[in-house]
Order: structure tokens, then C-alpha cells, then sequence
């Protein structure tokens, strides 16, 4: 599957600027279609290789202290993904 570029800023937790930075370093594999740019999914799991993106400190853990389960994770156990 491919991704806009902001659609892979959301899905990482980062600004779409941050994105285009990512790119324009080449830290990121980016393909352009016309004035967009384009990207797979593969090549964002390469730069962020996580079930999901970093919470925020304040999330990282529950109000009883345990940590925040990864709930994607969970969610592709359950699919088959």
C-alpha cells in the first residue's frame, strides 16, 4: 500500500514537513506522481520499524504504571496481518 505524505506523518506521529525532511535527506524511499509524493508502506516501516508510532511520554504507561500495551500489535494478532 502507499502513502501521501501526510498520511505517513500521521501514521508515524510526525509533521508532514518533517516527512518531506525525511525524504528530501533520504532517509525515506519517496516515489513522485506528479506534484505528490508517493510512499510504501514498507520503505516507512524501514525508517520507523515499530507496530506503531512513539506515544508521548505521558502516555507510555498506565494510571496503575504498567506499560501502555501495543495495541496494533494486538489488533494484527487478532487479523491475521
Amino acid at each position: 500500500m502507499t502513502l501521501t505524505v501526510p498520511e505517513a506523518a500521521r501514521r508515524v506521529g510526525r509533521d508532514p514537513s518533517t516527512v518531506r525532511r525525511w525524504i528530501r535527506q533520504g532517509r525515506l524511499k519517496a516515489t513522485r506522481v506528479g506534484a505528490r509524493q508517493i510512499i510504501d508502506e514498507d520503505a516507512l516501516a524501514a525508517v520507523f520499524p515499530g507496530d506503531q508510532a512513539p506515544l508521548p511520554v505521558p502516555w507510555q504507561t498506565m494510571t496503575d504504571g504498567r506499560p501502555m500495551p501495543n495495541i496494533v500489535a494486538a489488533l494484527r494478532r487478532t487479523r491475521g496481518d
